[in-house]
C-alpha cells in the first residue's frame, strides 16, 4: 500500500509498504480522509518536541471499516472517526479517566506511524461511530475536540470573558466551543485576514489585532480588568509568555499549544492574580461526543473551515508549500477514495 513518510525535517517520501497485519483485538480500516494539522507542519519543519524520524504523519482521520474480529461493535463498510490517542489503560492518569495524558501515550502520527496511508489497524476502542456525519466532518472531530477539551479544562461558562490567542485551527476550535458555552470571546492574532475569518466562523467573537495597540484595546474592552480565561493556541514561546498579563485577577491561563522550550514568567505577577495555570493536552471521549453533537446540529460551519484539498498524488508538493505559505489556509484535507 502507499504511505507518506516524513523521512527527515523538510523531506516527504511516498512509499510502497506492506499492508498491516490485524491483531486479534484490532479493526482494520481504510483511510478515507486525513486532515493536515499544525502538528504535521511542525513535524515537517522539525519543530515537534516528541518525535523521531522517519514518521508517517496523520492523526485527524476518517476511515471505513474493512475487517473486524468476532463480536465487533462495528460493521464492514461503516464510516468511523479515529481517536488517535492510544493509551495504556493502567497508569494513574488512565485509571482516573485521563487517557489523553497517559504516561505511555502513543499518538498516531507522532509517537507511532499515523494515517497518511491507505490502511491501518487499531484497537476497537479507538474507533468512534460516525453517527451519520460526512467523511469530511469525521476528519475534523479530533482537532475540534482539542478546543472543546481546552474549554472544558478552563471551566468556561456564560459569565466568562475569554481571550483566545491564535486564530489557527486549534484557536478557532477553542473559540467556537467557548462561544457555545455562552462566553464572551475575543480572538487575538497577528494576521488581520485570518483574524477576520476566524471571528466570522466563530460568530460573535471580537477581533483584536496584535500589535502596538493590543494592550490598550484589551484594557478598553475589559475595563482594565483582563480576561477571566486566556487560551494560548499559538505554539509560540513569546506569545505564551506575553499572555500572563492578560489574565484577570482570579482568572485562568490555559496553554493549549506546546513548545519545545522552557516557559518563564514573573512570579509576582502570577501570584498577585491568584491565577490558575492549566495545561490542556489532546482530548477525551467526552470531548469527541461534544464535537459530534455540535457537528450533527450544524453549529460548526465546516464549509468555511475546510479551505484546501489534496490527494496522495499531490500531497508531497502541497504540504511543503502550505507549511510555508498559509495565506487563506484554515484546514487542508487529503482525500483517499
Amino acid at each position: 500500500m502507499k504511505s507518506v513518510a516524513c523521512t527527515n525535517p523538510g523531506q516527504l517520501e511516498i512509499r510502497e509498504v506492506p499492508r498491516p497485519q490485524r491483531g486479534e483485538t484490532e479493526v482494520r480500516v481504510k483511510i478515507r480522509r486525513v486532515g493536515i494539522c499544525g502538528t504535521d507542519y511542525h513535524i515537517f519543519e522539525g519543530k515537534h518536541p516528541f518525535l523521531a524520524y522517519p514518521r508517517v504523519m496523520g492523526h485527524e482521520l476518517a476511515a471505513e471499516v474493512i475487517e473486524t474480529g468476532p463480536g465487533s461493535a462495528f460493521a464492514i463498510g461503516e464510516h468511523v472517526i479515529i481517536n488517535p490517542y492510544l493509551s495504556c489503560g493502567k497508569c494513574r492518569a488512565c485509571t482516573r479517566g485521563k487517557p489523553n495524558c497517559c504516561t505511555a501515550i502513543a499518538v498516531l502520527g507522532v509517537h507511532r506511524d499515523g494515517g497518511m496511508c491507505e490502511e491501518i489497524c487499531l484497537p476497537e476502542q479507538n474507533l468512534v461511530h460516525a453517527e451519520g456525519l460526512s467523511l469530511d466532518a469525521c476528519a475534523t472531530v479530533e482537532f475540534l475536540a482539542i478546543g472543546a477539551h481546552a474549554v472544558r479544562r478552563g471551566g468556561i461558562g456564560p459569565d466568562d470573558r475569554v481571550l483566545v490567542t491564535g486564530a489557527g485551527p486549534i484557536g478557532l476550535g477553542t473559540a467556537i466551543f467557548a462561544r457555545l458555552a455562552g462566553a464572551e470571546v475575543s480572538i487575538l492574532d497577528l494576521d488581520p485576514a485570518r483574524l477576520d475569518e476566524a471571528c466570522q466562523i466563530a460568530a460573535g467573537c471580537h477581533p483584536i489585532q496584535a500589535g502596538d495597540a493590543t494592550a490598550s484595546e484589551i484594557a478598553r474592552i475589559t475595563d482594565n480588568d483582563g480576561f477571566d480565561a486566556v487560551f494560548d493556541a499559538t505554539g509560540n514561546l513569546a506569545s505564551i509568555q506575553a499572555g500572563f498579563v492578560n489574565v484577570a485577577h482570579g482568572g485562568r491561563y490555559i496553554l493549549v499549544s506546546v513548545v519545545n522550550e522552557t516557559v518563564a514568567f514573573s512570579d509576582p505577577e502570577f501570584h498577585k492574580r491568584e491565577m490558575s495555570l492549566i495545561g490542556s493536552r489532546n482530548a477525551t471521549s467526552e470531548d469527541f461526543r461534544t464535537v459530534i453533537a455540535a457537528l450533527k446540529t450544524g453549529k460548526v460551519p465546516l464549509e468555511r473551515i475546510i479551505t484546501h484539498r489534496t490527494d496522495f498524488d499531490r500531497v508531497s508538493e502541497d504540504l511543503p508549500r502550505w507549511a510555508h505559505n498559509k495565506e487563506g489556509l484554515i484546514k487542508a484535507m487529503i482525500t483517499l477514495d
